[in-house]
């Protein structure tokens, strides 16, 4: 082999393994996650243009003031400002169903 021919041999080794280091040193990237991880003393809270009660079913008070709970029954989506009120809908819900209040 006559010199040009060990210098490009050489050359094209040492640029190979150049090569092969640089993607060997790339650091697999982490998908960014799908769900947002909340502080345990954060409350939920619903938007009230899910629902189809106007006010609370159990005290009374309006659902724009804020949802923090919610109940399928009989075929609607009923807010409650706390799970205290829902669990007070659910002790009597049918007495309490006939008396709310929609939203047209």
């Amino acid at each position: 082999m006559n010199f040009n021919h060990r210098f490009l041999f050489i050359g094209l080794v040492l640029f190979t393994s150049c090569v092969a280091v640089s993607e060997k040193d790339k650091a697999p990237t982490a998908a960014p996650a799908a769900t947002a991880i909340m502080p345990a003393d954060s409350t939920k809270s619903f938007d009230n243009a899910l629902v189809d009660n106007k006010k609370d079913p159990s005290c009374g008070m309006p659902v724009t003031a804020g949802v923090s709970d919610t109940l399928h029954f009989k075929n609607k989506v009923l807010g409650f400002c706390s799970s205290e009120c829902k669990d007070s809908f659910v002790k009597d819900a049918d007495k309490i169903f006939a008396t709310i209040e929609f939203k047209k």
